[in-house]
């Protein structure tokens, strides 16, 4: 597959797990910092790893989450618990990928990530 293609593989789904408004957003921060991150996200990340057909979307989200809340790393959780549940997942299901992972990555990683998702979902309910 070209890489064209896959940047507009990556492209639609980054759209479809974000929606069109919150997508566009993103793209033009990641651009703003740099244009060979956003084309790198979308061409491999999303355009080749999020697309494979070896696990629903619903449950990559989780996996995504769990890895993203034990590293430590916020940003990337936020727009991932935004994007699970687009992709499907409840947010208990979110709690409970949270609370999985206390034993393993630490408590306080465990809270931040809950943190995380309670900021998120209440965004929602305000939209």
């Amino acid at each position: 597959m070209l890489i064209e293609e896959r940047y507009q593989r990556g492209l639609e789904l980054l759209k479809r797990m974000l929606g069109e408004k919150t997508a566009e957003e993103t793209r033009k921060r990641w651009q703003k910092l740099s244009p060979d991150f956003e084309r790198y996200v979308l061409e491999f990340l999303s355009g080749e790893i999020w697309s494979r057909s070896g696990l629903p979307l619903k449950i990559k989200s989780l996996c995504t989450i769990s890895a993203l809340a034990a590293l430590g790393r916020s940003q990337g959780l936020e727009l991932n618990i935004r994007m699970a549940l687009n992709n499907g997942a409840t947010r208990q299901e979110i709690i409970e990928t949270l609370l999985q992972i206390a034993p393993y990555a630490g408590f306080p990683a465990a809270w931040e990530g809950l943190q995380i998702a309670e900021r998120v979902f209440e965004s929602s309910d305000a939209s």
